[in-house]
């Protein structure tokens, strides 16, 4: 019963016909990882006026840039924007926009905040491509920072159990949630697993800092992750206790985690 349509939300003729009759919009788009501060905050200006237009209550997925480095303190919702790097001060930026929007009476928003993607179609996250093909090919896993330091990652599909669970909820909107994931372990300790599920030996290769930095340099993209490192040099523990105590606890166990994922990597190779 889903209709699905391509456009740009820009594109104001395609933006009104797209959410024609809806009472719910999900916002999850993204922009280029180094095209924020251009692209990024016009597609969710975009969203609110479509959302205003329509009357439609709005629920949009975030991530956690605007707390900036907690020093390996765990991430609460009631943490101020601190964020030192530009990505988490547009985020904040735009963060800050969307409440307002909601204090105003424009329109009712409530915001889902999501770790590091894993997952099916998780591609880009820290445990993704780059670690469970080489799992599959028995490779060398490529990683960022230190791998033995504890970091959430967020399961893909409870994050859509989240949002419907936020939109429908009346009391949620208004503020920020942060959404359930599985009990947080080290990077190291999910790749182990997920090598363990592809059926070959653990190999590890994690790029050096100042390697990172150099190519930086010369590369936009790689400017962009590594004003983010941070996140995987010390403990980074996402606490969703809020969300859990609201409407209980949705995270997919590791195990789970770990085989549906590899499972969908397996069925969608590379190339």
């Amino acid at each position: 019963g889903v209709e699905s349509v391509t456009g740009s939300i820009t594109d104001v003729a395609f933006g009104r016909k797209a959410v024609e009759g809806a009472t719910h919009i999900y916002n999850a788009l993204n922009a280029p990882y180094d095209k924020w501060p251009q692209m990024f905050p016009p597609l969710q200006t975009a969203a609110l006026e479509l959302a205003a237009t329509a009357n439609a209550k709005l629920i949009v997925l975030e991530n956690v840039y605007m707390y900036g480095d907690t020093h390996g303190k765990p991430i609460t919702e009631n943490l101020p924007y601190a964020a030192q790097t530009i990505k988490g001060k547009v985020r904040a930026q735009m963060a800050e926009e969307l409440l307002a929007a909601h204090r105003s009476g424009k329109v009712r928003v409530v915001i889902g905040r999501a770790s590091d993607f894993i997952g099916p179609r998780a591609l880009d996250g820290g445990i993704g491509s780059r670690v469970v093909y080489p799992a599959l090919a028995g490779k060398a896993a490529q990683v960022l920072g230190k791998p033995d330091m504890p970091h959430t990652y967020t399961y893909v599909p409870d994050v859509g159990k989240a949002l419907v669970l936020l939109g429908e909820a009346d009391d949620a909107f208004g503020a920020a949630w942060h959404i359930p994931a599985a009990e947080t372990i080290s990077t190291r300790r999910y790749i182990e697993m997920i090598y363990a599920e592809a059926g070959n030996p653990v190999k590890i290769a994690a790029a050096p800092k100042l390697m990172l930095r150099a190519m930086g340099l010369f590369n936009p993209v790689m400017a962009s992750v590594y004003e983010m490192l941070y996140e995987f040099e010390e403990p980074f523990v996402l606490d969703n206790s809020k969300f859990v105590k609201r409407f209980g606890d949705i995270a997919t166990p590791i195990a789970r985690v770990v085989r549906d994922t590899v499972a969908w990597y397996r069925t969608h190779p590379i190339g």
